[in-house]
């Protein structure tokens, strides 16, 4: 089993950044694949990005390329999504969630284990 647990979301005015961590436990996390979602009110889960068990592989969503990026350090069991050039659209919670191959990776029923949450905000 893989525990999850998002920090680092906060409010920021269009333009800033934030750096959001993924801190996980349990024994598996080297072997997992962890995504980013976010949740928007009103709006279904949207896959934001995806990192591989080695971090060799990632994929960032088309809404996100070029101003977020996902990273890991398996050493510190941790999962990180630094967002720059931050759009009041990008305002929603961010889930990060584990699972074990990387297939299915856009589809958020794919994911076993699930953290709570971060809000993040992002005024104009």
């Amino acid at each position: 089993q893989v525990q999850l647990v998002e920090s680092g979301g906060g409010l920021v005015q269009a333009g800033g950044s934030l750096s959001l961590s993924c801190a996980a436990s349990g024994r598996t996390f080297s072997s997992s694949v962890i995504g980013w979602f976010r949740q928007a009110p009103g709006k279904e889960r949207e896959f934001v990005a995806v990192i591989s068990r080695s971090g060799s592989n990632w994929y960032h969503a088309n809404s996100v390329k070029g101003r977020f990026t996902i990273s890991r350090d398996n050493a510190k069991n941790t999962v990180y999504l630094q967002m720059n050039s931050l759009k009041p659209e990008d305002t929603a919670v961010y889930y990060c969630a584990a699972k074990g191959s990387y297939s299915s990776i856009y589809n958020p029923n794919e994911y076993a284990y699930w953290g709570p949450g971060t809000q993040v905000t992002v005024s104009s």
